[in-house]
């Protein structure tokens, strides 16, 4: 195989896992998702942030055992966190 016919099927092979990204508007977050985004552990979310009041109200979508997953709206999601940012005020 020549390092042409190599790189080509590389190329090929990684396009095939590569998913492309959902804009923020649409896409749906886990906890790890979420925890990657606030900088905190999955377990630091779970427990500390998702039950505050004001955090976005989860999505669950049926599943064949039930409830699934709990989902959040990233939008929501980043708005949330977005209210918490330090406002400076002059001295």
């Amino acid at each position: 195989m020549s390092e042409t016919e190599l790189l080509t099927k590389l190329a090929d092979l990684l396009g095939k896992q590569l998913r492309p990204a959902l804009p923020v508007d649409i896409d749906l977050w886990d906890v790890s998702t979420i925890a990657q985004f606030l900088k905190r552990s999955d377990s630091a979310v779970r427990e500390r942030i998702c039950p505050l009041p004001d955090f976005p109200k989860a999505i669950r979508l049926p599943s064949q055992g039930g409830r699934g997953h709990p989902l959040w709206k990233a939008k929501e999601v980043i708005e949330w966190a977005e209210k918490y940012r330090e406002i400076r005020t002059r001295n």
